[in-house]
């Protein structure tokens, strides 16, 4: 019995003991749960959850005509997660029922996979409960706006369990054009617009709290809720203009791939205001090959004939001589200091003016002139410099401008060949942005324009600041220094180096040939490379633009000279800018409005004189064919006649007088882009008559 009653009782014990820790087990998860909750669940949150940064969009840059140069774009990543609940209730009906359409849309949309495959995945990835499936990365905005709208994925994200995530890329809608002036956003590699406004297109980065999912992706706490709402970077308006750009790019091009060369800039400036209207920069990376590999417009490098310019205004503006003064070109060879300067031709001539010297290009009769007016003060030589900011940067906008290399009489490489070697653009390294920047000096008769290449900053379309146009201090010399000047320049394009070049243009040019040897690294200049230049500034007796062209050929090119390979290059640059933008805006007399009594001569859509007719019960003549769907309306007072207007598919017709609608029509149907100045009906276009067009030439269209 004694024996039963022990059992009994140790039993009882155990179990006494283990509803104990059954009561204490529950207490504690009651304590834990009830009491501790909070802490626990925002201790598990601060694991899986976390503060993350929202990149911010980065401005978009826009040509000074309204189209974007360089802008971002969204991308998508597209995960879905299987795991959401609403996928496995009622047995996977959800699922079941809509994956056949879904994945029919999908083999539609991205024509990679077929239907079945599409949904042998999926069925596989929905079996196996996957949390983070890749279905696409890098799609776009538009695919990502059908992708929504599918079966399945239109019910959101947490009954389909499809995850996007957004991504910003930058994107040059014109691709390599301007490429390394507009520039790249890469982290770590901006150039060009891109770096030098940074701080204004970057904008202001957000922040989210997300919570991580399977494999590492991330959603929203609260989808559409941030930290701090990401703020979006300022846009600028840049002064490049599209169709000068194309075209300058186009004519290096052309010359580069003909003449083997190794790399080339062409750049287009404003007179009148320094405005940089196109910078092209090509480098040859294989066999007719070239891109936009480096920033030539910003490299130091010897300018050659070109800087024969400065030592001609410097002679001038010291009164040390005139165009008419005497110089001796001994035969185009003279021995000085013992080294010999030669002439880029052995043409025996001796005495000339100085005009002519500076025509021919003379080595020789630029040197002398140093030598003999400067030798004893090169000080007053190096004045001139300063004016002329040959010592100093251009102040482009532009960052990585290289700083002048000059060799100066205090230097201890200062020799007695320095400064008559000098005279011809030898022993002396500039940018080719401040050749140009001189040279647009000159045309701008003596005031010197700051080149820039940015007009505004604009903030939510709204313009926020306005870059104008800005003036050195001073002027470079005297308006006497500055006409002789003038002279010397339209004389190389007339009587010198470069009169064949320039013998039937329609309009006058001033510019300056520039061929220089130049050294290759550490070879020096035994590979015999010649640096081609030609800069001026055209029309010369109305300055508009003033175009720089310098071209680096390969070693022992045949063809190096400057008016035969940078020569033809800007030619081509002018001549169409000039039958594009200058031609009528000068030969074209103002239209003024005229009484209905008056002649006139406008041209309409036969369909629209027909409604005008009818309606208005306008009587006219129609000498015209069935087929003729445009014609010229010409008469004075009553009496009206229609006549046949032949619009051509190659050549532009006469737009006189048509409705905006109707010319916007026509042009944009022969593929040029439009640029409207006023309202009305046209009294003016860019492109005359009967001229041949080419496809994404601009036209202006000017209205009444």
């Amino acid at each position: 019995m004694d024996v039963k009653r022990d059992i009994l009782w140790r039993v009882y014990l155990s179990f006494i003991l283990i509803v104990l820790v059954c009561i204490l087990i529950i207490g504690k998860a009651f304590y834990i749960q009830q009491v501790q909750g909070k802490y626990w669940r925002s201790l598990s949150d601060s694991l899986h959850q976390r503060i993350v940064e929202i990149p911010a969009a980065r401005g978009t840059i826009y040509s000074e005509d309204g189209q974007m140069l360089s802008t971002n774009i969204p991308q998508f990543d597209i995960y879905i997660d299987f795991r959401v609940s609403p996928l496995h209730e009622k047995s996977g009906l959800l699922f079941r029922t809509h994956i056949d359409s879904l994945c029919l849309n999908l083999a539609s949309l991205f024509k990679d996979k077929s239907a079945e495959k599409y949904k042998e995945e999926l069925t596989k990835a929905y079996e196996a409960s996957e949390g983070n499936y890749e279905l696409r990365k890098k799609i776009s905005y538009r695919e990502y706006l059908q992708l929504v709208k599918f079966p399945l994925f239109k019910l959101g994200r947490y009954k389909s369990g499809m995850i996007a995530e957004e991504k910003n890329i930058r994107l040059n809608p014109y691709e390599n054009i301007g490429y390394r002036t507009i520039g790249l956003a890469r982290d770590e590699n901006k150039v060009g617009l891109e770096k030098s406004y940074d701080t204004v297109l970057n904008g202001r980065n957000g922040r989210q709290l997300v919570r991580a999912i399977a494999g590492g992706v991330t959603v929203p706490v609260q989808e559409g809720e941030f930290e701090i709402a990401p703020e979006t970077g300022k846009d600028i308006v840049s002064t490049i203009d599209v169709f000068i750009q194309e075209v300058t790019e186009s004519a290096l091009k052309k010359m580069m791939i003909q003449n083997d060369a190794r790399s080339g800039v062409a750049m287009v400036m404003e007179v009148k205001t320094g405005k940089i209207k196109a910078i092209a920069n090509l480098g040859k990376i294989g066999d007719g090959v070239y891109v936009e590999d480096l920033n030539y417009a910003t490299r130091v490098t010897e300018p050659g004939s070109t800087f024969k310019l400065v030592t001609l205004l410097s002679a001038l503006e010291d009164k040390k001589v005139t165009l008419a003064s005497k110089v001796n070109l001994e035969g185009g060879t003279w021995n000085y200091a013992g080294r010999v300067v030669r002439d880029a031709e052995n043409h025996g001539k001796h005495e000339a003016t100085v005009l002519e010297a500076f025509e021919e290009s003379s080595n020789v009769g630029m040197a002398k002139l140093a030598v003999t007016y400067f030798n004893d003060n090169p000080q007053a030589y190096f004045k001139h410099l300063s004016k002329l900011r040959i010592d100093t940067t251009s102040g482009v906008d532009l960052m990585g401008e290289g700083y002048p290399l000059i060799i100066k009489p205090n230097s201890k490489r200062w020799g007695p060949t320095t400064l008559p070697w000098m005279a011809f653009g030898y022993n002396i390294a500039i940018a080719p942005i401040q050749t140009l920047t001189m040279y647009n000096s000159i045309a701008n008769n003596g005031v010197m324009m700051r080149p820039y290449l940015v007009n505004a900053i604009k903030e939510e379309g709204k313009i926020i600041k306005t870059m104008s146009p800005m003036a050195y201090e001073g002027v470079v010399c005297s308006p006497s220094t500055i006409k002789d000047l003038h002279t010397a320049l339209e004389g190389v394009c007339i009587n010198g180096t470069a009169k064949k070049l320039f013998a039937n243009s329609l309009y006058k040019v001033a510019g300056k040939t520039g061929t220089a040897l130049v050294a290759d690294g550490n070879k020096g200049y035994a590979d015999a490379i010649f640096q081609s230049s030609f800069v001026g500034y055209f029309p010369a007796d109305n300055p508009q633009y003033t175009i720089a062209v310098i071209i680096i050929n390969h070693p022992h090119a045949a063809n190096h000279f400057g008016a035969s390979v940078a020569g033809p290059v800007f030619k081509e640059i002018a001549d169409r800018l000039y039958s594009t933008y200058i031609q009528n805006k000068l030969d074209i007399a103002p239209v003024f409005a005229v009484k209905d009594s008056s002649l006139f001569n406008y041209s309409i859509s036969k369909i629209s004189l027909q409604t005008i007719a009818k309606n208005l019960s306008i009587p006219y003549q129609d000498s015209t064919l069935a087929s003729n769907n445009w014609v010229q309306l010409q008469g004075k007072g009553k009496n009206l006649k229609a006549a046949t207007q032949i619009i051509s598919d190659t050549t532009m017709p006469n737009m006189t007088g048509m409705k905006l609608q109707d010319a916007l029509w026509l042009c944009e149907k022969k593929g040029l882009l439009v640029k409207c100045v006023g309202k009305g009906k046209v009294v003016k276009q860019s492109i005359a008559q009967g001229e041949v067009i080419i496809k994404g030439q601009q036209i202006q269209i000017e209205l009444n």
